[in-house]
């Protein structure tokens, strides 16, 4: 059973009262806000249930020294690359253009190439896109404010 079903229940019925114009502005409310909460926590390094993201991999000895410049993700998370969409029927988060596979990597785990010549190395898992507890709240909170009727 899907997780979000009893939440699309009890809302269904909201939002079909609303006229398709309005439920555009709503979903695509509902995807900044969403964005800027994802954004955030990509900020603090943190998964969706809140354990912190896998440390970066030591780089190997005779590697140059020095440190790494920048936190893991930090232009990822730009809205540049990180879109926001609301269509009638859903509010869509997702990466774009060429850091959408890099993305997808580090979301699920997977084994990559860091550069064309180089060994494939496999990555470790941290969620960069999910839903958290208080989400759903938020989004019930956006609902009801854009609702004609209180």
């Amino acid at each position: 059973m899907n997780e979000f079903k009893p939440f699309d229940d009890r809302l269904a019925g909201l939002i079909a009262a609303l006229s398709p114009a309005s439920r555009r502005r709503m979903t695509a409310d509902i995807a900044k806000t969403l964005r800027t909460r994802q954004q955030r926590r990509i900020k603090t390094q943190t998964a969706p249930d809140g354990t912190p993201y896998a440390a970066r991999k030591r780089p190997p000895v005779r590697a140059k020294n020095g440190r790494v410049k920048r936190e893991m993700f930090a232009k990822l998370r730009a809205n540049r690359f990180m879109k926001a969409t609301g269509r009638d029927d859903a509010a869509v988060v997702e990466f774009t253009g060429k850091v959408q596979r890099m993305a997808r990597v580090h979301q699920y785990g997977l084994k990559d190439k860091p550069s064309k010549n180089s060994r494939a190395i496999y990555y470790e898992k941290r969620v960069l896109i999910g839903m958290e507890d208080c989400d759903s709240r938020m989004i019930e909170r956006v609902i009801i404010n854009l609702l004609p009727f209180k």
